[in-house]
C-alpha cells in the first residue's frame, strides 16, 4: 500500500492489516502464544477481540496487546499512517509535522515518534555485522566552538559501524577513546570480519582481533581511498544523519540521541526497500516493545 491507500484505511481495515502483519499464519494468543484461539462475535468481534481456548489461559486479547500500541488512545489508522510517514521520510519526520499531518496534539505526536523509533531498535546479538565493516565517528549537536572535528564543543560523539552493502549500527558514546570505540566494534562485529577506519589512534591494535585485519586511510594527509580501503559508506551515513538532525529536527537532546540513531540506522538498513516494505518491516517489530511516556521522557 502506498501513502494514499494507507490514509484511506478505516479503523477496521487498519486492524485487519495489522493482524496480517503480526499474525501472517493466523492469530496467536498474546498471553500464552497458543494458536488455539477464536475471534469473538458481536461488538467484541467488531473491536477485534479474540479469546484463547487454552485451558490454562482463557484470556481475551486483540492484535495490539503486547505491542507498542497497547493502551494507546490514538486510532490504529493514524498509527499506520505515522509508521508510513516516518519510514518513508529519508531525513526523518519531526513531531511538529506529525502533529499537523495527523491532527493530534504535539505531545501525542512526540511520544508516537519515540515509540516508532523504539520499535526500530536493533537487538545486539541478532544483528551482528560481518564482512567488511567501516567504522567512523562524528559529532552531532550544537555549534562547535573552536577547532572542527574530534573534541567539538557542545556536541555528542556518535560512532557508526557500517557493513558494506548492508546494515549500520550507530550510537552515541561518551568519548572517542580506545575503550569506547573498540568496545563498540567488539560488541557489534563478528571476528571473521575486516575493519576499516581512518587514522584515529583509538582504533590502533583492533586488527589483531579480526581475521580480515584492520585497514586504515589517512584523512589527515588527504587520503580518502586506497583501492578498496575507505570509510565512504560511514561518511555517507553520517551526512544523512546530520541532515536529518539539523534540517528536520533542528535540535536533538543528548538523552534522546540514541533513539534518532536507531531510526536512521533502520532506514539505512532498509534503504533498498520500497516505502511500503520498509513500513511493514518496522511494523513486524512492534511486538514486545513497550515504551512508557515517563521512560521516554527521561531516558
Amino acid at each position: 500500500m502506498n501513502l494514499i491507500e494507507v490514509a484511506k484505511l478505516t479503523e477496521k481495515e487498519s486492524r485487519d492489516y495489522l493482524e496480517s502483519i503480526r499474525w501472517p499464519d493466523g492469530a496467536i494468543c498474546a498471553h500464552c502464544q497458543s494458536k488455539n484461539v477464536s475471534r469473538l462475535g458481536g461488538k467484541a468481534g467488531e473491536k477485534g477481540q479474540f479469546k484463547c481456548k487454552n485451558k490454562e489461559c482463557r484470556k481475551k486479547f486483540t492484535v495490539t496487546v503486547g505491542t507498542l500500541f497497547a493502551d494507546s488512545h490514538i486510532p490504529l489508522s493514524k498509527w499506520l499512517l505515522a509508521f508510513h510517514l516516518v519510514c518513508s521520510s529519508k531525513k526523518g519526520m519531526s513531531a511538529h509535522q506529525l502533529h499537523r499531518e495527523l491532527g493530534i496534539t504535539y505531545k501525542s505526536a512526540w511520544f508516537m515518534a519515540h515509540r516508532i523509533r523504539y520499535a526500530m531498535t536493533q537487538e545486539p546479538l541478532s544483528t551482528m555485522l560481518t564482512g567488511t565493516v567501516e567504522v567512523d565517528e562524528t559529532y552531532v549537536g550544537g555549534k562547535s566552538k573552536g577547532k572542527r572535528g574530534r573534541g567539538a564543543d557542545k556536541k555528542t560523539p556518535v560512532v557508526a559501524l557500517v557493513e558494506r552493502n548492508g546494515k549500520v549500527k550507530s550510537k552515541p558514546v561518551k568519548r572517542v577513546t580506545a575503550k569506547e570505540l573498540k568496545g563498540a566494534i567488539r560488541e557489534n562485529v563478528t571476528t571473521e570480519s575486516t575493519i576499516m577506519t581512518d587514522e584515529w589512534p583509538s582504533y590502533k591494535g583492533i586488527g589483531k582481533e579480526y581475521e580480515g585485519g584492520h585497514h586504515v586511510v589517512n584523512h589527515g594527509q588527504g587520503e580518502y581511498a586506497r583501492g578498496d580501503v575507505n570509510t565512504n559508506s560511514a561518511e555517507s551515513y553520517f551526512a544523512l544523519l546530520k541532515r536529518g538532525v539539523n534540517g528536520t529536527f533542528h535540535h536533538v537532546s543528548e538523552k534522546h540521541l540514541h533513539r534518532y540513531c536507531d531510526e536512521f540506522s533502520f532506514r539505512w538498513g532498509h534503504r533498498k526497500d520500497k516505502d511500503s516494505e520498509r513500513r511493514d518491516a518496522a511494523l513486524k517489530l512492534i511486538e514486545g516493545r513497550r515504551l512508557l511516556y515517563k521512560k521516554s521522557d527521561n531516558s
